[in-house]
């Protein structure tokens, strides 16, 4: 029960770290825009938590040492952070998302998702 609670409690602050830091290194406010009604801003926002998640969830599994996991999230969040930022210099996303269109957050979220497969898949080997 006890490495139950120290993986989960890490887990849930390690994503709600990343969620600060996603929101802040975008030019838009995701809870702000999605308390708003932008439906844009929420696809994009659960695509990079999905591509986040995903990731953590093969590190818990495939890892023994909570620092570990939290060196692996860490880097998670990276590729995370790089692929948006790769994202807005070439497409401007952000500006995209902020005016709602939902095409752009479904890309977003689709590469974010899949970012995450590729990163979760890799960290098992």
């Amino acid at each position: 029960m006890l490495n139950f609670l120290i993986y989960m409690g890490s887990a849930l602050a390690l994503l709600c770290v990343f969620m600060l830091i996603y929101e802040r290194f975008t030019p838009y406010r995701e809870m702000h825009e999605i308390r708003e009604g932008n439906t844009a801003a929420a696809i994009a926002f659960v695509g990079a938590i999905l591509g986040f998640t995903i990731p953590l969830v093969s590190v818990i599994f495939y890892t023994h040492s909570v620092f570990e996991m939290l060196f692996w999230g860490a880097i998670t969040s990276v590729v995370q952070l790089v692929l948006y930022a790769i994202l807005q210099r070439t497409r401007s996303i952000g500006e995209c998302i902020k005016k709602g269109n939902v095409a752009s957050a479904t890309l977003l979220a689709g590469l974010a998702v899949s970012v995450g497969l590729i990163n979760a898949i890799s960290i098992s080997y």
